[in-house]
């Protein structure tokens, strides 16, 4: 005869009998009910040890290339897989490029350039920024300087180099009106493109709060525009220097095209890589200069 067992029902008054210990009850998935509790003597911050190893492995991951790139520049005439007339080894690049930057010749040629560069730069930021967002906000500006700016930005600034040193000479005219016109595109279609896709929403919702035309802009359409004003602004900051070694190639007594191109004739071939070394640091400098400055003005963002 078979006998069941019942359980026991408690007594009134006596307590509540607990739950076997072999029994997990809402356990945990991943820790299978046992949880981690930190103390006072576990900082979940990492050392700075960590962090410094941390960027080191970043760094390390960026620059890979770059340093596989320049091993390769040595290794390469020293084994002769180039011919190294033409190009020398990196060692040897390196050390005309010191020579020229003691001597002084070096910052005289890049201060040249950079003058150059950056007052043409700094033209076309001013006058294509507030043009953009003319054309941007108003419809009847856009039709009515669309046809005339879609006909001179599919022009190569290059193409019209003959032109401007036949009407403006040789000088620094010409040089800086180049810039000023390959600089001018790229910020100018990048700000009415950054005014245009304004949200809606933000505008509507400024205009509901009563604020001025002048406060919209300036506390709604040009922060929400910096973004997109900063990717022309750093295009024309690399345009600004290529065309104009180009433009010192051709006719200029001073500048790091003219370094360049003089080499080359005189057959100083170290010189002339250095000189191409010196407009790759210009141009990184530049860009790292512009990425700061959208930084400052998009601190709004979030990211």
């Amino acid at each position: 005869m078979s006998s069941t067992v019942t359980p026991h029902a408690p007594a009134r008054g006596e307590p509540l009998a607990r739950p076997a210990q072999d029994s997990v009850a809402f356990a945990d998935p991943l820790t299978l009910g046992r949880r981690q509790v930190l103390t006072a003597d576990q900082d979940p911050t990492p050392s700075v040890g960590a962090r410094l190893r941390g960027v080191g492995v970043r760094v390390l991951r960026a620059s890979a290339a770059i340093v596989l790139f320049l091993v390769i520049w040595e290794v390469a005439p020293r084994l002769g897989l180039v011919d190294k007339v033409f190009l020398p080894p990196l060692s040897a690049v390196l050390e005309s490029f010191w020579e020229l930057l003691m001597s002084g010749e070096l910052g005289k040629h890049v201060g040249t350039s950079l003058t150059r560069a950056g007052t043409g730069f700094a033209i076309a930021v001013l006058l294509a920024i507030p043009l953009g967002i003319a054309i941007g906000w108003w419809a009847s500006v856009a039709q009515f300087l669309g046809p005339f700016l879609e006909l001179f930005r599919n022009t190569a600034a290059l193409a019209l180099l003959p032109v401007f040193i036949l009407i403006l000479g040789i000088g620094e005219t010409s040089k800086i009106t180049l810039v000023v016109y390959a600089c001018f595109f790229p910020i100018l279609l990048n700000t009415i493109a950054g005014v245009r896709t304004v949200d809606p929403l933000l505008v509507k919702s400024a205009r509901s709060l009563g604020l001025p035309p002048v406060r919209l802009f300036q506390k709604v359409v040009l922060p929400a525009a910096v973004p997109t004003i900063f990717t022309g602004i750093r295009m024309a900051g690399t345009s600004s220097i290529l065309v104009l070694i180009a433009a010192e190639m051709v006719g200029a007594k001073a500048g790091l095209g003219y370094l360049i191109t003089y080499a080359q004739f005189n057959f100083q071939i170290t010189n002339m890589y250095a000189g191409i070394i010196a407009i790759s640091l210009v141009g990184v400098s530049i860009n790292a200069v512009l990425v700061t400055l959208e930084r400052h003005f998009s601190r709004w963002r979030t990211t």
